[in-house]
C-alpha cells in the first residue's frame, strides 16, 4: 500500500477513485507516447531479408567403392568455409558489386562496412541433433535496405558457399594424393636401398644363407658319404698293397729256398714254386702241431707260427693263381728255371703294386679333397644361425619398409580415385534446395510490435505520472484521509450543493471529456491500424 511524504496512504479500494480522477493523465500521457512511437518507426527505413537454403548432399557413390578423403565433420567444414567467404576480400567485392551501403561508404571506413555486411548476414545450420554433429543444410539470409540487393547478395554468398565447398573438398583430395605419393617415392627409395644391402650381403656371404642349410646338409652328408668310400677304397688298397709286398718278400724266400736246396740239402731241386710252398706249409704245420702238444693255441709262438701258415697260405694261392711259365728243361739247370719262374712272379706283382700305388695316390688325393669341401660346407654350416641372425634384422625392416609401401600404395589409388569423385562432382556436395527469396514486405523494424511496445509504454508512464502527480498534491477526497490526517472525530458533514448552471456546465464537462477521450483513443486505433496495414 503506497504511503506519501504527509502520510496518506492509498488502498486497493481507492485505485478506481485514483484512476478517475487522473484520467486525463494517463490517457494523454499514453496517447502521446503511442503516436510518437508510431512516428518514429515511420521514419525508419525498411530493411528486407532475403534467404536461401543449401541441401548438403552425401556421396553418390557407395563408400565400399571409393573412400572419400574427406572426414571434416560437417559443421567444422561449414564454419571454415564460412571463414573463407566472409573473408575481407571477397565481402568487399561484394560491396562494391552491389552498391551496398551507399549512404553510409562516405562516412565509414571498410573495415566498419565489412562488420556492417557481417552483422547483416546470418548462416544458421538446420541441424537434427543440437550439438550438430548430423548437419544435413544450412540457411543463409542478408538483410539489406532494398529486397534486389539483399536477394542479389544472398545468391552471391551462396554460390560462394558451394564453389568453396567443391575446392576445399578437392583440394583436400588433391593434397592427400600429393602427400601419399610424397611418402610413397620416400619409402620406396628406402626400400631400394634395403634390397640392395640384402642383396650384397647374401652375395657377400653366399652358401652360408639359411635358406641354403638344407642343401647344405645334403651335401655334406654327401660328400661325407664319398669320404667314406674313399676312405674304405684306400684301406683295401693299403692291404692290397701289404699282400703284394708279402707276396714278393715269399717269392724271395721260396727263390733262395730253391737255390740252398739246389746246393745239397738233399730236397729235390726240380720241385716248382709251388710244391715248395706246399712242402713249406706242410713243415709249418707239423711245428705248430708240435708246439701244440705242449703249449696252448694262445701261446706267442702258436700265434707266431699261425701267421706264419697263413701268409704261407696266402702265397700258396696266389701261386697256384699264377699262370705257369713253360719254359724248355734244361738238362743240368733246374736251379736256374726255378729262379727264373720266381723272377717273372715277382715282375708281374711289382706292375700291380706300381698300379697299387698310383690308385692310393689318387685315393689319397680324392680323401684329401674331400675333407676340405667337408670343412668348407662345415663353416658353413656353422655360420649359418649367425648369417641368419643378422638378415633376420635386415629382412624385418625390409619387410616393414615392403607393408608401408603396399599400404602407401593403395591408400594412393584409393585417394586418385577420391579426386577423380570430387572432379566429377560425385562427392558429398551441397545443394540450393530453396533459392535465394525476393521479399516483397520488410522485415525490420517490427512496426506493429514496436508500436504495441509503445502504447503499453504509454500507459505506465501515464499511471507514473499520475501516481507522482497524486502523492504531490495534499488534497484529500474523503473522510477517512481527513480522520487519518488531523486524527479529529468528525461532528458535521456538508455534502455538495450545485446550482443548475454548475450542474450544466459539469454535463458539458464529462460530454466533452468523453468526446476528447473518444477521439484520442480513435487516433491511437486508426494509427495502429495504419501500422498494421503498412507495416
Amino acid at each position: 500500500m503506497p504511503e506519501s511524504e504527509e502520510g496518506q496512504t492509498f488502498s486497493l479500494s481507492q485505485i478506481p477513485q485514483f484512476l478517475r480522477r487522473r484520467r486525463w493523465w494517463i490517457l494523454l500521457t499514453a496517447s502521446a507516447t503511442t503516436l510518437a512511437t508510431i512516428a518514429f518507426v515511420q521514419l525508419l527505413p525498411n530493411r528486407y531479408t532475403s534467404e536461401a537454403t543449401v541441401l548438403v548432399i552425401q556421396q553418390q557413390v557407395p563408400e565400399r567403392y571409393v573412400v572419400s578423403t574427406t572426414t571434416t565433420d560437417i559443421s567444422q567444414a561449414l564454419q571454415g568455409m564460412t571463414q573463407e567467404v566472409l573473408s575481407r576480400a571477397r565481402l568487399l567485392s561484394i560491396i562494391d558489386a552491389v552498391g551496398l551501403y551507399a549512404t553510409e561508404r562516405n562516412q565509414l571506413a571498410p573495415e566498419q562496412l565489412i562488420e556492417k555486411m557481417r552483422r547483416d548476414l546470418d548462416i544458421k545450420p538446420l541441424e537434427d541433433s543440437p550439438e550438430r554433429r548430423n548437419v544435413n543444410s544450412f540457411r543463409i539470409s542478408f538483410v539489406a535496405d532494398n529486397a534486389q540487393r539483399a536477394q542479389e547478395v544472398t545468391g552471391r554468398l551462396t554460390s560462394l558457399f558451394i564453389q568453396e565447398n567443391v575446392k576445399m573438398r578437392e583440394h583436400q583430395a588433391t593434397v592427400t594424393t600429393d602427400f601419399l605419393q610424397e611418402e610413397m617415392e620416400a619409402v620406396k627409395k628406402q626400400l631400394v636401398d634395403k634390397e640392395a644391402v640384402v642383396q650384397s650381403f647374401k652375395m657377400q656371404h653366399l652358401g652360408e644363407l639359411p635358406e641354403e642349410q638344407q642343401g647344405n646338409v645334403q651335401i655334406l652328408a654327401s660328400l661325407s658319404a664319398q669320404l667314406q668310400n674313399t676312405v674304405a677304397a684306400l684301406n683295401r688298397v693299403q692291404e692290397h698293397k701289404a699282400y703284394l709286398e708279402s707276396l714278393i718278400r715269399g717269392y724271395q724266400g721260396v727263390g733262395a729256398l730253391d737255390t740252398v736246396k739246389a746246393g745239397g740239402t738233399g730236397i729235390d731241386a726240380t720241385i716248382s714254386p709251388t710244391e715248395a710252398l706246399e712242402q713249406q706249409l706242410s713243415r709249418l704245420r707239423a711245428e705248430r702241431d708240435a708246439l701244440l702238444s705242449s703249449y696252448t693255441a694262445k701261446h706267442p709262438d702258436v700265434v707266431k707260427k699261425d701267421g706264419d701258415i697263413a701268409q704261407i697260405e696266402a702265397l700258396l694261392a696266389h701261386a697256384r693263381s699264377l699262370p705257369r711259365v713253360s719254359e724248355p728243361q734244361l738238362p743240368g739247370s733246374p736251379v736256374v728255371l726255378s729262379n727264373r719262374r720266381a723272377d717273372a712272379s715277382t715282375t708281374q706283382i711289382e706292375s700291380q703294386l706300381e698300379a697299387n700305388r698310383v690308385e692310393m695316390e689318387n685315393l689319397t688325393k680324392d680323401a684329401n679333397q674331400l675333407k676340405e669341401r667337408i670343412a668348407r660346407y662345415q663353416e658353413r654350416l656353422n655360420a649359418t644361425p649367425v648369417r641368419e641372425q643378422q638378415l633376420a634384422g635386415m629382412l624385418r625392416d625390409y619387410d616393414l619398409l615392403k607393408q608401408n609401401y603396399a599400404d602407401l600404395l593403395k591408400k594412393q589409388l584409393e585417394s586418385g580415385l577420391a579426386v577423380s569423385l570430387e572432379k566429377h562432382q560425385e562427392g558429398q556436395q551441397f545443394r540450393l534446395v530453396d533459392p535465394p527469396s525476393l521479399p516483397t514486405l520488410p522485415s525490420s523494424p517490427k512496426r506493429i510490435k514496436m508500436s504495441l511496445g509503445g502504447a503499453a509504454g504509454g500507459v505506465g508512464l501515464g499511471l507514473a505520472v499520475a501516481f507522482l502527480i497524486e502523492i504531490a498534491q495534499r488534497s484529500f477526497y474523503s473522510e477517512k484521509q481527513l480522520r487519518d490526517r488531523i486524527k479529529v472525530s468528525l461532528v458535521v458533514a456538508l455534502p455538495v450543493l450545485l446550482t443548475r448552471g454548475e450542474e450544466r456546465r459539469r454535463t458539458w464537462r464529462k460530454t466533452f471529456e468523453w468526446f476528447a477521450g473518444s477521439v484520442l483513443v480513435l487516433m491511437v486505433l486508426v494509427a495502429e491500424f495504419y501500422v498494421y496495414r503498412h507495416g
